[in-house]
């Protein structure tokens, strides 16, 4: 029973599936508020804004045709946009294939408006993540499948680019349950409910040791991070960055391990970490929610500060947003190599600030004078609450 509770306990922690959302895709933003209700705004061409259209949207625009449809939990990836139902069930549009999300499969048909995925119907999912060859689910019991990147059997499955059929995650996972999912670019965290307490489990593509085993070599199915025992540290939350990952401990503790590029592990350098690292330089934070994204990290601390790691060796407090004068409970950024990113910050209050790329009107703010991007938090017109 304590497994069980604790099991439950930790994935309310993860998901905070009774609040709003935003979501900081590539080229295009999901916004969900407290209600349920989604809006979507920016880049449009594969449909993924579900409008029925592929115009671009400057503006956060409710998607109409989920109405009396409650959606938990967003997921937004290359041209192609995901949301879960409170009853589990999961609504897809944009690109219809689930795996190369970045370059399209031969034949791949748009879909402009939320489609059931019928082969996910039988499942209750509470999560989705999107990477850039694959997607996964992540079951109510705890289960995670995964659909396509499957060619080389990458995911412990041969599978073709476009196939739609969910393939349970095999190996040390079938048997324990997982409370969150993230996905990187070419790789896949899962945060694992054991007797033992939490851990952490990783599988896919090795390279600059983002799976965190001390090695860059690739992992077919999930391999315990065991790291995390040797640091006395509980992992609560999982982020997956494009090549580099991070974890929030119960202790308030930062790791973050993989490509060290642009500083974006917060160790006062670029090199690589093959297993995962104490930020030293927060010792004095107590964390509460990391982000990654291209290069890029975010940690909310308890205050509801932001503090970030790119082009900046050492973490620094954003503190543009500390004079929004407002307790900051979520930061979502872009997680894809081949978008400028763009970033929102979400406040207790329901409030949503954007900054960064805006070209696409990703920000859902009107920028003017030719303007491509905006440099400080501005606020967007809209109330998740």
């Amino acid at each position: 029973m304590k497994l069980v509770l604790r099991f439950l306990l930790a994935g309310e922690a993860c998901c905070r599936r009774e609040k709003s959302q935003a979501i900081a895709g590539p080229g295009h933003s999901i916004a969900v508020t407290s209600k349920g209700v989604v809006y979507s705004f920016g880049s449009n061409s594969s449909g993924q804004l579900g409008h029925g259209t592929t115009e671009e949207e400057w503006r956060p625009r409710q998607i109409r045709s989920l109405q009396g449809i409650r959606i938990i939990q967003a997921a937004a990836g290359p041209g192609r946009t995901m949301l879960i139902s409170d009853a589990g069930q999961v609504y897809a549009f944009g690109k219809d294939s689930f795996g190369e999300a970045e370059y399209g499969v031969q034949g791949t048909k748009l879909v402009t408006t939320p489609q059931l995925v019928e082969s996910l119907k039988n499942i209750f999912v509470v999560q989705a993540a999107i990477g850039n060859f694959f997607t996964a689910v992540l079951s109510r019991e705890g289960r995670v499948y995964t659909f396509s990147w499957g060619s080389d059997g990458k995911l412990g499955h041969q599978t073709e680019p476009n196939d739609v059929e969910p393939h349970p995650l095999l190996g040390a996972l079938e048997n324990i349950p997982v409370v969150q999912i993230a996905a990187g670019y070419c790789y896949l965290l899962a945060l694992a409910c054991q007797p033992s307490g939490m851990s952490v489990y990783s599988v896919g593509c090795g390279l600059g040791g983002k799976l965190g085993h001390g090695s860059r070599t690739d992992e077919k199915y999930p391999r315990l991070v065991e790291q995390f025992q040797l640091l006395n540290l509980q992992p609560m939350v999982v982020a997956a960055g494009a090549w580099h990952a991070a974890v929030v401990g119960r202790d308030g503790r930062v790791c973050t391990w993989g490509w060290g590029r642009y500083g974006c592990l917060g160790h006062g350098n670029e090199e690589c970490e093959s297993v995962p690292k104490v930020v030293e330089a927060l010792s004095k934070v107590k964390a509460v929610h990391v982000a990654t994204g291209d290069y890029t990290t975010f940690v909310v601390s308890d205050e509801g500060d932001g503090n970030r790691h790119a082009n900046v060796l050492s973490p620094e407090l954003v503190t543009s947003l500390k004079e929004v004068n407002e307790r900051v409970v979520q930061i979502s950024l872009t997680n894809s190599i081949y978008w400028n990113a763009h970033t929102f910050a979400l406040t207790e209050s329901g409030k949503l600030y954007a900054f960064g790329a805006g070209d696409k009107g990703q920000l859902g703010i009107e920028l003017v004078d030719n303007q491509t991007e905006r440099g400080n938090p501005e606020r967007v017109d809209i109330d998740l609450i």
